[in-house]
């Protein structure tokens, strides 16, 4: 296992874990989490694995990118303390917590499909009746390669919201801690980013671990003007 606590000590982990633990809304763990993120620089590539090459666990809090930090969340949200930690980012980050490159959850709707007893699918539920349904062939690209060579082929229903219909209606019923994933138009992909539904006050906001040259951290930004311009979003609701 690589683990790299980045700005927090051990024991300041478990106090964040613990004090997460004492909410009862799960949405208000994953805020409260996932505000202890920001500002931690944005990085890729920090997991280690391939089909050729022995998948290690990796925790790395010193910088990570919108999956990643979605990752860490959704583990901590679902640990009593740090010692709960790495057991549950396997088990958050590969199905049925196998440590191996085809077992991670490579996809978005991934969690949907193999976190089922942790998050829900409420694109269609809040959708207001603007959501859409369509198939993806994941990781298959339109002149026939893969994304990830050495990860089968999932064919995967996808409901998403285009974000020219996002009503009044639609974002009432967004809840702060909703992990919300932008829809990808290319073949072969569900999502193209991901990140968090944060409420305040009238303002939502995207809580992201932001690519943007000009930002390169995670940062809260304006909902509405992220998404303006994309096809869209699918929206998981972590349960209790």
């Amino acid at each position: 296992m690589i683990l790299k606590t980045g700005r927090w000590s051990e024991a300041e982990l478990d106090l964040m874990i613990r004090r997460a633990s004492l909410l009862v809304d799960p949405g208000e763990k994953v805020e409260f989490i996932s505000r202890q993120f920001l500002d931690i620089p944005y990085r890729e590539s920090t997991l280690r694995g391939a089909m050729d090459i022995g998948e290690v666990l990796v925790i790395d809090l010193e910088g990570v990118d919108c999956f990643t930090l979605l990752d860490y969340i959704e583990a901590m949200r679902i640990s009593a303390s740090y010692g709960d930690l790495a057991g549950n980012v396997a088990r958050v980050r590969y199905r049925d917590g196998k440590i191996s490159f085809s077992s991670r959850n490579h996809f978005f709707t991934d969690w949907r499909q193999y976190n089922a007893e942790r998050v829900d699918d409420v694109t269609e539920a809040v959708g207001c009746g603007r959501a859409k349904q369509t198939v993806k062939m994941l990781n298959l690209r339109e002149d026939g390669s893969h994304f990830l060579p050495g990860i089968e082929v999932r064919r995967r229903e996808v409901c998403f919201l285009p974000a020219s219909d996002l009503s009044d209606c639609v974002m009432a019923g967004l809840r702060s801690g909703d992990y919300t994933g932008i829809y990808s138009e290319l073949e072969g992909l569900d999502i193209s980013h991901a990140g968090i539904i944060v409420k305040k006050g009238s303002r939502v906001y995207l809580r992201h671990a932001s690519s943007s040259q000009l930002m390169r951290r995670v940062i809260d930004e304006d909902f509405m003007k992220y998404v303006s311009g994309k096809p869209g979003l699918v929206v998981l609701r972590p349960k209790a």
